[in-house]
């Protein structure tokens, strides 16, 4: 009965009302499906943040892209429509043409080593650049793992693979990597990726040892070249819309917590590639060629260094990174 008075006293006297404490569901979404390390930690990260912030917050997750394509997705971040999502950093390059150093084929030659480039200054002043670029925040880097190239045939050098329809991820970073040893890149959405190799429509594919398994892309396509040609990242991605709304107690929480979660995801697949490859090893009918290096490509990093290194500074400078490990 007396709160209205109350209110109206207050603001007649300018003095300030104490701050409602925002209570709020955040909507995620990721294009991989709910047996995934990303959905599985983006699951804990819920429960973390609603720990922390005392019930106040906690996230949905949206898998397999039921909001649509990674493109799509941005979209709806950039607008508000979507509060956070897990992209791949291919996607970004389209906006951010420095993310296509993350791209560079045979940056680090192993695991470990990409996940100090996630890590590195020189990736997180990338990040920096996503608020005007893409109209969203960029809280950290996790990862995939590294790429190898999973084949319907045997395949004995790169010669081998010219003409060859191989999927990837879209990005012109990674397709020029591909179109350089004569193969034909072919942009295509995880759910399609299975029936393709089953019907003959592609050759083969570039992935990583995670989706290899989750999928059983093997069955279709039995011949897995251990290349680790390029690493293969994540951004967690806040809406800058959405991040204008909360106070900087609530960012600075949302962040640290965002921030756990990508280094357990990280860590998980660094402490999980050995044994993601050794049990590869033990399928029947998988012929695996390991340790196929950059030299089975010939020249292809001076080239495609030398057309993307004039698009991005960094392709030089995380090479002098990698160099300095």
């Amino acid at each position: 009965m007396f709160l209205k008075p109350m209110m109206a006293t207050v603001v007649a006297l300018g003095l300030a009302l104490p701050a409602m404490a925002q209570e709020r569901e955040f909507r995620l979404g990721l294009i991989t499906p709910p047996v995934h390390v990303w959905n599985k930690e983006v699951d804990a990260m819920s429960e973390t943040l609603k720990e922390r912030s005392d019930g106040r917050f906690s996230i949905t997750a949206f898998p397999s892209g039921q909001l649509g394509n990674e493109s799509a997705m941005l979209q709806q971040l950039q607008t508000g429509a979507l509060d956070m999502a897990w992209l791949t950093t291919a996607e970004l390059t389209f906006r951010v043409p420095d993310m296509a150093a993350l791209h560079a084929p045979f940056l680090v030659d192993n695991i470990e080593d990409a996940a100090r480039v996630l890590r590195s200054d020189e990736a997180r002043e990338i990040l920096d650049t996503l608020p005007a670029a893409t109209g969203t925040v960029g809280v950290c880097y996790a990862m995939i793992g590294m790429r190898q190239m999973v084949m319907r045939e045997n395949i004995d050098s790169a010669a081998d693979l010219a003409g060859k329809r191989i999927r990837i991820t879209p990005a012109p970073a990674i397709s020029t990597f591909f179109e350089m040893f004569g193969a034909a890149p072919a942009p295509m959405p995880l759910p399609a990726i299975y029936d393709s190799l089953a019907n003959g429509q592609i050759d083969g594919l570039d992935m990583d040892y995670e989706s290899i398994i989750n999928f059983r892309y093997y069955e279709h396509a039995p011949h897995i070249l251990e290349t680790n040609h390029h690493m293969f990242g994540m951004v967690a991605l806040i809406s800058a819309p959405v991040w204008a709304t909360l106070s900087e107690e609530d960012r600075a929480l949302i962040s640290e917590v965002t921030q756990m979660h990508c280094d357990r995801t990280i860590d998980r697949f660094v402490a999980e590639e050995d044994k993601k490859l050794a049990s590869l090893r033990e399928v029947s009918g998988i012929q695996i060629t390991e340790d196929v290096g950059q030299d089975f490509f010939g020249d292809i990093v001076e080239r495609w260094d030398a057309e993307w290194g004039a698009k991005t500074s960094y392709v030089a400078r995380l090479r002098e990174l990698v160099a300095s490990f």
